[in-house]
């Protein structure tokens, strides 16, 4: 994995955060965060009925980590949205699960809960450093 997508970037970075904090805001954790949140989502769905199989589920599983940020700017690029650029980026990696990603959801499903996930993890690493 590139350092690259490991570390949240901005100029007070070097300055102010720790190793631990940029790895919670970079990249790999915000987009296998949204990968968790469609697992979930999916998971979610089959219990309530909808045809997901147990197969779809599992190969989405063991995908939440690998992260082809090259293939999700590509589809950024043609189809200028981030979420969708993931969908397929992930698909791609899933195409048993490909269409049952993100089934349902609005854009703000993953945006949205992410960044609170991220958010109380941030918040719970200065909490227990202030202790």
């Amino acid at each position: 994995m590139s350092d690259n997508y490991e570390h949240y970037d901005n100029p007070l970075l070097t300055r102010y955060a720790s190793a631990q904090m940029s790895r919670i805001w970079g990249p790999q954790r915000k987009f296998s965060t949204w990968r968790r949140l469609w697992v979930a989502l999916a998971e979610a769905e089959a219990e309530l009925g909808l045809p997901i199989t147990a197969e779809q589920i599992e190969q989405m599983r063991q995908h939440v980590e690998d992260i082809d940020f090259a293939a999700a700017e590509r589809y950024e690029r043609r189809l200028r949205h981030d979420v969708m650029a993931h969908v397929h980026a992930y698909g791609d990696v899933c195409p048993k699960a490909r269409p049952i990603i993100h089934l349902g959801a609005t854009s703000c499903y993953v945006t949205d809960n992410a960044d609170l996930i991220l958010m109380r993890e941030g918040l719970t690493l200065v909490a227990r450093r202030l202790v």
